[in-house]
């Protein structure tokens, strides 16, 4: 699930890949983070954390609560966690949905010079 999260985030523009925290993380020329994977502090959860406009937090948990959560640390600041796997659940992530939104994550964080890249 890792290399789905990887090649969504390499594909975009200007991002480089380097780790953060223990993680892999993803940074728009190495300067701002706009995606981070993370195992959800050890419990053997896998997810991705990801920036995100005002308002879309609530809404992504509220939708589907089993999927999205507020993340320690970046919850605060909107970004929303997104479970990889759905513990006891056959569900696999809507990859299409993913790349949307990880897509609207370096839209939310590349500066403006950058975004017509895309």
């Amino acid at each position: 699930m890792t290399v789905h999260v990887r090649g969504i985030c390499m594909a975009l523009p200007h991002v480089v890949e380097r780790v953060s925290h223990g993680e892999a993380a993803w940074f728009i020329d190495g300067g701002k983070n706009f995606a981070v994977m993370s195992d959800h502090h050890h419990d053997d959860r896998l997810a991705v954390h990801f920036a995100a406009e005002p308002g879309v937090q609530d809404s992504l948990i509220a939708s589907d609560p089993a999927r999205f959560f507020r993340p320690p640390y970046v919850g605060g600041r909107g970004w929303v966690g997104a479970y990889l796997d759905l513990a006891g659940s056959k569900r696999s992530p809507s990859w299409d949905l993913l790349a949307q939104l990880i897509r609207d994550a370096w839209l939310h964080v590349a500066p403006a010079r950058l975004r017509s890249d895309l």
